[in-house]
């Protein structure tokens, strides 16, 4: 099990987690490829959604958040996932473009492995996961649509999240604009990004659908790794 070691210097750390492998990369960060083709996860999105949103959007923030690194060398030795969970430590003049950037660049990471294609053992949740699903929601079922509640209730530009908190509870929560709930020290597991781009040129306004299209293909392995 992985153990990642906060930042702090204090000895605070957030122990016994699997983060996913973005959240250990180091400037200068680089954009993960999809690692499958671009007409491979339809309905979530199809090859024109994937060419503005990862091809062009994911890069423009992981190409930002260089830029911005680049001013702070003294920031340079922490990795992704350290930059938002110490994000109120970092100089004041830091923390807004550490705030969009890196929240966009772990956020969209993740979400495009959400949504990958998998095996059919990814098609349910199981192990950990599974039993903290029942233990908070009873039922798949009842998880999902609350979760389409929480994505369906924001208003404007945001993600609707699955989190562990500090207290190992699932809980749900809008994080607005690109904010990444390891800003509030909760791990992220299962992500639906509300942001027009992610569903216009394939939904226009049908948000709903969109959203029953994404959790129609969530790759579960992918979210429990996130817990184990």
């Amino acid at each position: 099990m992985a153990h990642w070691n906060g930042p702090f210097g204090d000895g605070t750390h957030l122990a016994r987690v699997a983060p996913d492998v973005v959240l250990q990369q180091k400037y200068p960060f680089t954009l993960p490829p999809l690692g499958y083709a671009n007409t491979a996860v339809v309905p979530a999105a199809d090859a024109s959604t994937l060419a503005a949103h990862h091809d062009k959007l994911h890069a423009a923030h992981v190409t930002a958040l260089n830029a911005a690194m680049e001013k702070f060398p003294a920031l340079q030795e922490y990795s992704l996932g350290q930059l938002l969970m110490g994000l109120r430590r970092w100089p004041a003049e830091a923390r807004p473009l550490i705030r969009e950037h890196g929240s966009a660049h772990a956020s969209h990471a993740l979400y495009w492995k959400l949504i990958a294609p998998g095996a059919p053992t990814a098609a349910t949740p199981s192990g950990r996961l599974g039993g903290m699903l029942t233990r908070e929601f009873e039922t798949l079922e009842k998880c999902l649509a609350e979760l389409k509640a929480t994505a369906l209730g924001i208003e404007g530009n945001g993600w609707a999240w699955m989190v562990k908190t500090a207290t190992n509870r699932l809980a749900l929560r809008v994080m607005t604009n690109e904010d990444s709930p390891l800003i509030e020290a909760e791990l992220p597991i299962l992500g639906i990004d509300m942001w027009e781009h992610a569903y216009s040129r394939l939904y226009q306004t049908k948000r709903e659908a969109y959203v029953d299209a994404v959790l129609s293909r969530i790759n579960w392995d992918v979210a429990g790794a996130q817990v184990e």
